[in-house]
C-alpha cells in the first residue's frame, strides 16, 4: 500500500508538472534578457557536450551497474533527506542540494553520458517528489540547475581524460600521478562549478562573498567533493562501502540545516539584513566591547525610507520590496564593510557605525543619504519594465556615550533625531545634539 501511495503520488507530481497550467508558469521568458540568454546557452551546452560525449562513449555491462548504484544511492539519499527537507520548507530557509556527491563520484567512475543521465534522474526526481518547487512558478530553474551541473561534470571528465589516470580505477595504480588527477578533478569541479553561476544570479551586490559564497558554503562543496571521491573509491572496491557514505551525508544535510534556521532567526527575509533580534544582538556586543575600552565610541543611524507608501499605491507592493532590497543595498554599500544594518520593520532601517567619532557617523549618514537619492530601481511592469527614481531618507543620528549608554537608549535617541528629519523637510540629517 505505501509503494502504491509513492507511486501515485510521483504520477500526479508529474502530470502536474507537465500540464498546460503549469506550463504557462514557466517565467523564463519573463526574466532579464541576459539571464535568459545564459540560461539558453548553458542548456545547449548541456545538450551538445553530452551529444559529443555519446559519441565516444564506450559504455558496458558494469557501467550500467555503477550507474544503477550510484543513481539508487542518489534517490535513497533523497528519500532518507526528506524530513530534513520539510523542516527546511516550513522554515523557508534556502534549498542545500548535495547531489554533487553523485555527480561527482560519477565522474571518477562513469562514461561522462552516463553521467549526464545520473544528473537527469537525480534532478527530476527532486522535481516531482517535491512538486512545491515546481508549484512555487520557477520551474526553468530546476532545468537550469541540472543544466549547470551536467556543464560541470562533461568539463571536469574532459580536464580528467587528458591526465595520467582519466577513470578512479587507474589512478588506484598510478601512484602520486592517480592522486594529482584526483586533486585535478576536485579543483576542476569545484572552480567550475563557482564561475559558472555568477552569471546567473541576480543579487545587485557583486561582492566576492556574494559571488562565490562564504568560507561555510565553500567547504561545504569540498566536504561533498570529498564524499564523492570516498563514493566512487567505494562503488570501484566493494559496493556495500557506499553505504556507509550516507550516515555523515545525512548528519552534514542536518547539521547545515540547524545553521540555515540559526541565521533565519536573526535575518530579514525580504531584504537579507539583520532583523530586529540579529541587529540587536550585534550591536549588545558592540556596546560590551565599547565599555571595555576607554574613551570609545560608536553610532547609531536610524534611516527611513520618505513617502514610502505612496510607492506601494503607485506601483504595487512587489515593486515596494524590490525597492526595498535596493535601499537595503545602497545602505549596505554606503557604510562600507564596517557598517552593520538591520531593518526595524516596513520602511525602516537602522545602522551601526563602529568605531566612529560624532563627525564620522555625520559622514556616514550623508553617504547614506545620497546613496538612497542615487538609487534608480527597475522593476517589472505590464509594458515591460519601468524605473523607480526620486527616492529620498531621513536619518537620525545617535552616538555613544553622548546620546546613551545603552542600545535601547540609543535606539530612542536616535529615532528621536530622525522624527525631527521627517517634520522639517525629509530627506536630510538630523543627530540627537542638534536638538539641544
Amino acid at each position: 500500500m505505501a509503494d502504491t501511495d509513492i507511486a501515485d503520488r510521483t504520477t500526479r507530481s508529474f502530470r502536474t508538472a507537465i500540464s498546460p497550467a503549469q506550463w504557462k508558469q514557466w517565467n523564463l521568458w519573463t526574466q532579464r534578457p541576459g539571464l535568459i540568454a545564459y540560461c539558453l546557452l548553458i542548456e545547449t551546452a548541456a545538450v551538445v557536450t553530452t551529444a559529443i560525449a555519446a559519441g565516444t562513449a564506450h559504455v558496458g555491462g558494469w557501467d550500467l551497474l555503477v550507474f544503477g548504484i550510484l543513481g539508487g544511492f542518489g534517490l535513497l539519499q533523497a528519500e532518507l533527506g526528506r524530513e530534513v527537507e520539510r523542516l527546511r520548507l516550513m522554515a523557508g530557509t534556502p534549498h542545500i542540494n548535495l547531489t554533487s556527491v553523485w555527480s561527482f563520484a560519477g565522474v571518477l567512475v562513469l562514461p561522462s553520458v552516463l553521467v549526464t543521465g545520473l544528473v537527469a534522474i537525480l534532478y527530476l526526481y527532486l522535481a516531482l517528489r517535491r512538486p512545491y518547487r515546481l508549484r512555487r512558478g520557477a520551474p526553468f530553474r530546476v532545468v537550469f540547475n541540472a543544466a549547470l551541473v551536467v556543464v560541470t561534470c562533461q568539463a571536469t571528465a574532459a580536464v580528467l581524460s587528458q591526465t595520467a589516470a582519466p577513470r578512479l580505477d587507474a589512478a588506484l595504480h598510478s601512484g602520486w600521478a592517480g592522486s594529482g588527477s584526483l586533486a585535478l578533478a576536485t579543483v576542476t569541479y569545484f572552480v567550475i562549478a563557482a564561475l559558472i553561476t555568477i552569471p546567473g544570479l541576480s543579487a545587485p551586490d557583486r561582492s566576492l562573498r556574494t559571488l562565490f559564497g562564504g568560507w561555510g558554503d565553500n567547504l561545504l562543496e569540498v566536504a561533498t567533493l570529498c564524499l564523492g571521491i570516498l563514493t566512487a573509491l567505494a562503488v570501484t572496491t566493494m559496493v556495500e562501502l557506499a553505504l556507509c557514505v550516507l550516515p555523515p551525508l545525512l548528519v552534514i544535510h542536518r547539521a547545515v540545516l540547524v545553521k540555515q534556521l540559526e541565521i533565519a532567526a536573526t535575518t530579514d527575509e525580504k531584504t537579507g539584513l539583520f532583523n530586529t533580534t540579529g541587529w540587536h544582538a550585534l550591536a549588545t556586543r558592540e556596546l560590551d566591547r565599547a565599555e571595555r575600552t576607554a574613551d570609545a565610541s560608536f553610532g547609531v543611524l536610524m534611516v527611513d525610507l520618505d513617502r514610502f507608501k505612496r510607492i506601494n499605491d503607485q506601483h504595487g507592493h512587489l515593486s515596494g520590496d524590490a525597492v526595498l532590497r535596493a535601499v537595503a543595498t545602497a545602505i549596505t554599500g554606503a557604510v562600507r564593510d564596517y557598517g552593520s544594518v538591520g531593518r526595524f520593520g516596513g520602511e525602516e532601517f537602522v545602522v551601526l557605525v563602529p568605531d566612529a567619532r560624532p563627525a564620522e557617523v555625520r559622514v556616514a549618514a550623508e553617504r547614506v543619504r545620497v546613496a538612497v537619492a542615487r538609487l534608480a530601481v527597475e522593476v517589472p511592469a505590464a509594458s515591460g519594465r519601468k524605473t523607480i527614481d526620486g527616492l529620498s531618507a531621513s536619518i537620525g543620528i545617535a552616538t555613544y556615550p553622548d546620546s546613551g549608554s545603552g542600545i535601547d537608549s540609543l535606539v530612542h535617541a536616535a529615532d528621536q533625531a530622525l522624527y525631527r528629519a521627517k517634520n522639517t523637510g525629509r530627506n536630510k540629517v538630523v543627530s540627537i545634539a542638534d536638538l539641544g
